[in-house]
């Protein structure tokens, strides 16, 4: 079945040209020009992924991504790809850590659109995972069939790219991977030499599995190499 595209954008030309394409790839789109309407649509109709506009008439776009992730049912984890003409890393930072998969900066190629969105519907269907295991780490649990990460029975809550990541670092247990490793292996874009988005990752991750995350005893930092799974879990 072809995934079901919500684009949240204020521009109707921008909108529609990026529904013409995205239709013409096989991915349905429809278009809501303001984060009160798409929110109403997100709770109301079923999509594969969001393209969200930082700048909206009603409100941020950032607290459209923050009202969905905390909605409630399949929707509120919905691969969200945030669009922003502003050049400020921290608009994108903040976005990450609100809960977005990706961002892409305007102007964009319709094609690194598309591209960028066929990347985080992957990583929400499970990419190349074909195992269906339970893995079992002390009190984590990391199931694969349901692509849930467990504490102590608890589902904790992660976006589609952060649970790519735990599993990556999980397979390798014990061996430090650099951030551009990472951004490798769960079929990111190239790190820009400003842009922190894996710290903020990972920090989003510990926030979900740590006990302590200022102390974190899972996923440890290697300082000037990357980060690595800790092998001995409690």
């Amino acid at each position: 079945m072809n995934p079901r595209i919500l684009i949240i954008e204020d521009d109707p030309r921008l909108a529609a040209m990026v529904c013409e394409y995205l239709g013409g790839a096989g991915m349905p789109a429809m278009i809501a020009a303001n984060g009160a309407s798409g929110l109403k649509l997100l709770a109301l109709e079923d999509f594969d992924a969001l393209v969200l506009d930082l700048s909206l008439p009603d409100m941020d776009g950032l607290e459209v991504c923050r009202r969905q992730r905390a909605s409630t049912g399949a929707a509120a984890s919905i691969p969200i790809l945030m669009l922003t003409a502003r050049g400020e890393a921290t608009d994108r930072i903040v976005g990450l850590e609100l809960g977005a998969d990706d961002y892409l900066p305007k102007p964009f190629e319709p094609r690194e659109l598309l591209a960028r969105l066929r990347a985080i519907l992957r990583r929400g269907r499970g990419g190349d995972t074909a195992a269906a295991a339970i893995e079992r780490f002390g009190r984590l649990e990391i199931d694969h069939g349901a692509r849930e990460v467990r504490l102590d029975g608890e589902v904790r809550a992660l976006t589609g790219y952060q649970y790519a990541l735990l599993v990556e670092l999980s397979k390798q247990a014990g061996r430090v991977l650099s951030r551009e490793s990472l951004m490798d292996r769960t079929k990111g874009e190239t790190l820009e030499a400003f842009d922190r988005s894996i710290d903020v990752h990972v920090s989003r991750i510990r926030q979900a599995i740590e006990d302590d995350p200022k102390k974190p005893r899972r996923i440890l930092t290697v300082r000037g190499a990357g980060y690595v799974f800790a092998r001995a879990q409690d």
